[in-house]
């Protein structure tokens, strides 16, 4: 009889860890790059460490947290280093022009446009790479000034139907900094959200354009691109509609949910 409970225990742990394997295996890989070679948000250890929890809390990914560029590449690494094929997506917050090369930089279209792989940026990631105009094409603009620095921005969601806007009401506000952003086409992205500019100085200084946008998602050749201007402070990968946008932006990206990236101009 002990004999008998011992073998089923032992096919019961192994049934265990045969699923544990296969969930871990199941579960979608994130590469987080935090690289500041320009000006030092606070906020990028904020953001994540939120992209690594909520990996975590939802069970759907794990995040590889670098600070550098080496894993930009499909060129294989030694040392257990992962490259771009062993991801599913890619998020961005970074600044200015970080170090890669032009095999990296192909490297990183190609695993967007033609593996119909996930990237997603926040905040500075407009900021960024100025140099390269493909990347620019590819998240769709670059930063142009903060005109009203960071204060209590009125924010107005156009499309509550996409994955992770339902979070937010029509319109609500936040603490933050909003960027202009210049090389972009609206007849490109799907708008998700604006800066209101009905409820803000739209004279003040260095104020260049009529429409602020925030957040946008668009299909770049076979891939998902998601980026939200939003998280320069701190305070707001606390919140808890933003950490759920997240979670459904990474979704999309991933393409583990569907989402309309139809421009809306």
């Amino acid at each position: 009889m002990k004999r008998f409970q011992w073998i089923m225990t032992g096919i019961l742990c192994a049934a265990m860890m045969v699923a544990v394997s296969a969930q871990d295996k199941a579960k979608k890989k994130l590469l987080v790059i935090g690289m500041s070679a320009g000006f030092q948000h606070d906020s990028v250890s904020d953001a994540m460490g939120t992209l690594y929890k909520l990996g975590k809390e939802t069970g759907l990914w794990d995040a590889y947290l670098r600070t550098d560029t080496q894993l930009i590449t499909k060129k294989k690494l030694s040392g257990n280093a992962k490259n771009l094929t062993f991801f599913d997506a890619i998020f961005f917050m970074t600044t200015g022009d970080i170090p890669l090369d032009d095999q990296q930089k192909a490297d990183l279209l190609s695993f967007v446009r033609e593996d119909g792989k996930g990237f997603l940026g926040a905040h500075n990631a407009t900021d960024t790479l100025y140099s390269w105009p493909e990347y620019g094409e590819m998240i769709g603009g670059y930063f142009d000034l903060h005109p009203w620095n960071t204060f209590k921005a009125p924010v107005k969601v156009l499309d509550r139907r996409f994955p992770g806007m339902e979070n937010f009401p029509d319109n609500f506000e936040i603490q933050d900094e909003i960027y202009q952003t210049k090389n972009f086409f609206p007849e490109k992205v799907r708008l998700l959200m604006t800066l209101d500019t009905a409820k803000v100085d739209m004279k003040a200084k260095n104020v260049k354009y009529e429409q602020i946008p925030i957040t946008w998602a668009k299909q770049y050749g076979k891939g998902r691109v998601f980026y939200c201007g939003l998280g320069h402070l701190p305070q707001a990968w606390e919140r808890q509609d933003f950490q759920k946008m997240w979670v459904e932006a990474v979704k999309w990206a991933m393409g583990l949910i569907p989402g309309d990236a139809t421009p809306n101009p």
